[in-house]
């Protein structure tokens, strides 16, 4: 049975709410409703002369109407083409440019007249308040069992975004191997299953996790709203929600520093940490930190836990590293983080942490019937039923991504005896210095993001240059990040020494073309933004000395 049949027959069965929008007008979904929102665009695509094969594109926040518009599209046999609403026009342009449309499905005015200024061959476009209700029974179209059903467009860190193709297959295997790790973790499953979201549908794993909802007759609450997150968590008392490591560094730095602002709740936590650490490491902790780690964990951590949900069971992370201090952090509320780890090509996931196991700084063990293995090189290929066919339009392109029938990720790795895989970086983001020396700068960047919890984004920098720099945004204390360097240093081999520091207080970010759709480092773009400081704080000195300037 395909993903979209087990979505279709379980949506009648659950009179609940599947889909929760928590904005000011708390609008929910049930099954029942779904199902016909989904007819109501089933209707709308027939009249308008959709066919199989046809792509159509949705450009909208998440929201009930996404999630119906999607569905449709799916069970028409059009192909959907989810893009990111806070793209630039320009972008979006040539996405579209690529994809060629059969329709344009958006949310807003504002994104209609965008679209249509900035691309004059542009093809129909509706709102999703243009959809009309329709009260006659639908034909089903007889359709391949597997079919292409959308194509997700690759962040670009370098060039232009590819578009991926899944196929059924792809989606519906993944769809089940979630499955079965969150009946794992939801064993003993209440009456009902509270999800709570708030990453964009249009990236693979966040769309994953809204058909799993569904299939799972999961209530799926929606933030649409960043600055409310944590009041949203107070108020749905989740059981799991999906996050990017971005977002747990924040909420661990903003829960610190509450605390630290409260004298000597500060220490305490620093003294539950110290013994989390040593009980971590098969060791007996100190009598202090002892005694303190017991009074956090009666005065302290409860508070902290109450604010983030009494009902969580784990958090799930995914997209980049995630840091050890951070993952330890939430250990210490008893919060595990079940790490996964996927491209838009494996239709989002190749391993995930098994629950009441997870990897200690890995990303766990290879889901069922998906293989694993490490080039000579140590790039991780993967072959198996979650691994796309092909880019759309791009031969050449995917031909270069696989060998010998293995899917080449780009990603460096490691694998234990037990199974349990690590991720080290990307291949393409190795730092090649002029000794020849080559550096993975990820590892380098989660330790110092770790020792500088006040910046935003941390970039080690390097190639063709003598040795490394690194790139520090936000409003940072220029002795403290050097004093992050030294510490750092003193553990490391001369080459992957941090020897300068550029800082700058404007942040990266999507709109300027430093980071992409989903927040990954565009390191080319940025070596390229900064080149003029970055040559002149090499020409401040000739031998490998600490330097720090501003751009």
């Amino acid at each position: 049975m395909s993903f979209l049949d087990s979505i279709t027959q379980s949506l009648d069965r659950y009179p609940h709410s599947l889909i929760v929008e928590l904005d000011d007008e708390r609008r929910a979904a049930t099954g029942p409703e779904l199902t016909r929102r989904i007819a109501d665009v089933r209707a709308a695509l027939r009249a308008g002369g959709i066919s199989r094969g046809d792509r159509v594109v949705i450009l909208s926040r998440n929201s009930i109407e996404w999630a119906c518009a999607d569905l449709a599209i799916m069970l028409e046999g059009a192909i959907a083409v989810p893009l990111y609403a806070r793209q630039t026009v320009a972008e979006l342009a040539v996405i579209l440019r690529d994809a060629s449309p059969a329709l344009i499905l958006c949310e807003t005015d504002e994104q209609r007249d965008a679209i249509t200024g900035a691309w004059d061959s542009c093809p129909p476009i509706r709102r999703f308040a243009d959809v009309e209700p329709h009260d006659r029974p639908l034909e089903e179209r007889v359709l391949p069992v597997d079919r292409p059903v959308t194509i997700f467009y690759t962040s670009g860190t370098s060039g232009e975004p590819k578009g991926v193709v899944l196929s059924m297959r792809n989606v519906t295997h993944i769809v089940e191997c979630a499955a079965s790790h969150l009946d794992r973790l939801m064993a003993g499953r209440p009456a009902t299953e509270r999800v709570f979201h708030y990453l964009p549908f249009c990236f693979a794993g966040s769309w994953i996790l809204l058909l799993s909802s569904l299939t799972r007759g999961a209530t799926l609450s929606l933030n649409v709203d960043l600055t409310r997150i944590v009041d949203d968590l107070s108020a749905v008392k989740p059981h799991y929600f999906q996050n990017v490591p971005v977002l747990l560094d924040r909420m661990r730095s903003g829960v610190e520093q509450a605390i630290r602002r409260r004298g000597g709740f500060g220490r305490l936590l620093d003294q539950a940490r110290r013994a989390h650490s040593a009980r971590r490491a098969g060791s007996r902790p100190a009598l202090g930190d002892a005694i303190g780690g017991f009074f956090a964990s009666r005065l302290l951590l409860p508070i902290v836990r109450r604010k983030l949900g009494t009902e969580l069971r784990a958090l799930i992370c995914g997209s980049a590293p995630l840091s050890d201090e951070t993952r330890e952090f939430f250990e210490l509320l008893a919060l595990p983080v079940l790490q996964v780890y996927g491209l838009t090509e494996t239709t989002a996931i190749c391993t995930m942490d098994a629950p009441g196991v997870p990897t200690r700084g890995g990303v766990g063990t290879v889901v069922r019937d998906v293989e694993m293995r490490l080039s000579d090189e140590g790039e991780i290929l993967v072959r198996g039923p979650n691994v796309f066919a092909g880019y759309w339009n791009r031969s050449e392109a995917t031909r270069d991504a696989f060998t010998n029938g293995w899917f080449r990720t780009g990603d460096l790795g490691e694998v234990d005896a037990h199974g349990h895989w690590h991720i080290l970086g990307r291949i393409k983001n190795l730092v090649v210095l002029a000794s020849g020396h080559n550096v993975a700068p990820e590892p380098l960047e989660q330790s110092l993001a770790a020792l500088v919890p006040e910046a935003h984004q941390i970039v080690v920098l390097g190639t063709g240059r003598p040795y490394l720099t690194m790139l520090v945004t936000g409003d940072v204390d220029a002795s403290a990040v050097e004093a992050a360097a030294d510490r750092l240093n003193a553990s490391l081999p001369h080459y992957q020494r941090i020897r300068g520091t550029l800082l700058s207080r404007e942040p990266l970010s999507i709109e300027s073309g430093l980071l992409t759709a989903n927040g990954k480092l565009r390191r080319d773009a940025i070596a390229r933004r900064f080149a003029g400081e970055l040559d002149r704080l090499y020409a401040s000195t000739r031998e490998p000395t600490e330097t720090v300037a501003r751009a």
